[in-house]
């Protein structure tokens, strides 16, 4: 059936039975049988990268001219980018399995035992945009925790998606697992993202991952629980730097390692007490490669700054542009941040142990660094394998959104025939 012939809303609900169905074959699922579904869907993905790349040569072709670089380097595949994809899986299995684990037991005074143990979610839909290793992450967390997963990915990388899940759905079938564990929405029509939003009969959790504009759609139109994931427009706040150099150096990496990624620095914002040592270094480091944008502060103490509108302090720009800002103490700064960031990752750059202290319990976001690049905030830094998303909400997860956050928990009561007064 052609993507055209799809009717969304039929086409969600067939995802979904199969999608149910599935995750019900999984609860009974060994570790071993879902990490060995992990390793040939690895081999999988190595054994068919010519035929990815190629598939992901048509999707970058598909927008070349029209989308900027920062969202072509997001789609792009390379052949260090898929072997990172097979490492990531390869290292989640690895991991200890998440399900059944004994969160906390305790005895009650009628002699009953009970467990909380961890459980999975069930069905899982993970709207993305264009980053086509998305697709591959979320698969292999929801696959190690037990959960069945439906792909939306942006139709940009609908070619690459497409090989992708081939991939991990051999891996299911290699293990003996329900191969509708992952699946993916064969239809580019909006309504599909609607549908998938209100499918509360099939589906336990929704997680979007991308810009305001996804995550606003979703809080509108959402009637199935969401687990917000809010692209970032990060701030790296220089409060001290006894080594200058050093802050600079952490400042552009947190900002031109890869301009495309949610944790990439949007904002610098200066204390004035460094500003006159730190901005013309910082405007050095990344003359010729990153546009800054200035407060007129800022601009005084370096004209290669470009004046700053009211628009940049909260822009996310993916892009290598970043505003910079001189704020007058730690109070200041961190006022600044929590008004204009998003709340997905801030951090400090200081010597003062006790600034930073402040800084860090003062910010609320899911992440916030001290003396350490945002790009850092990344599942597979935090020692999880990958991750589904970034938490910015408040409830069930926050932060990088790994094997344990996709999991629920149940009670397990044991009795002796106790009857209740």
């Amino acid at each position: 059936m052609t993507d055209q012939a799809l009717d969304p809303q039929i086409h969600i609900h067939e995802l979904g039975q199969r999608a149910r169905k599935a995750a019900r074959g999984l609860l009974s699922a060994t570790t071993d049988a879902k990490n060995n579904a992990l390793r040939e869907a690895a081999k999988a993905l190595r054994t068919r990268k010519s035929e990815l790349l190629e598939a992901n040569a048509e999707d970058v072709k598909s927008v070349e001219g029209k989308k900027p670089d920062s969202f072509i380097d997001r789609l792009r595949l390379t052949d260090d980018r898929i072997d990172g994809m097979a490492g990531a899986l390869e290292e989640i299995a690895e991991l200890p399995d998440p399900v059944g684990r004994e969160l906390a037991t305790f005895e009650r005074p009628n002699g009953l035992s009970i467990e909380r143990v961890a459980v999975p979610i069930g069905v899982i839909g993970m709207i993305y945009e264009s980053r086509p290793n998305v697709g591959a992450d979320a698969s292999a967390l929801c696959l190690k925790s037990g959960n069945a997963v439906i792909l939306r990915g942006g139709s940009e990388s609908r070619n690459s998606t497409r090989v992708i899940v081939e991939c991990m759905r051999a891996g299911l079938k290699a293990a003996g697992l329900p191969e509708d564990a992952v699946q993916t929405v064969g239809t580019t029509d909006r309504n599909a993202v609607a549908a998938l939003l209100k499918a509360d009969e099939f589906v336990d959790l929704v997680i979007p991952r991308g810009g305001r504009g996804l995550v606003e759609l979703v809080r509108d139109q959402a009637s199935v629980p969401t687990l917000l994931h809010l692209d970032g427009n990060c701030h790296s706040y220089v409060h001290s730097a006894a080594d200058v150099d050093k802050a600079v150096k952490v400042v552009r990496n947190a900002k031109l390692r890869r301009t495309g990624v949610c944790g990439a620095t949007e904002s610098v914002v200066v204390d004035r007490s460094v500003a006159e040592a730190f901005i013309p270094k910082f405007a050095d480091a990344m003359a010729g490669d990153c546009e800054l944008r200035g407060d007129a502060d800022a601009v005084a103490i370096d004209d290669r700054l470009k004046p700053a509108t009211e628009e940049d302090w909260s822009t996310e720009y993916l892009d290598p542009i970043a505003s910079v800002k001189i704020v007058d103490g730690l109070d200041e700064g961190i006022a600044w941040v929590e008004e204009h960031s998003s709340h997905h990752t801030d951090a400090i750059i200081t010597e003062d142990a006790d600034a930073a202290r402040q800084f860090m319990t003062s910010i609320d976001s899911a992440i916030v660094m001290h003396n350490a690049s945002t790009q850092f905030a990344d599942g597979g830094e935090f020692g999880m394998g990958a991750e589904i998303g970034i938490a910015t909400g408040k409830m069930h997860a926050r932060g990088p959104v790994g094997l344990e956050q996709l999991c629920s928990f149940k009670y397990l009561v044991h009795g002796d025939g106790q009857t209740r007064p």
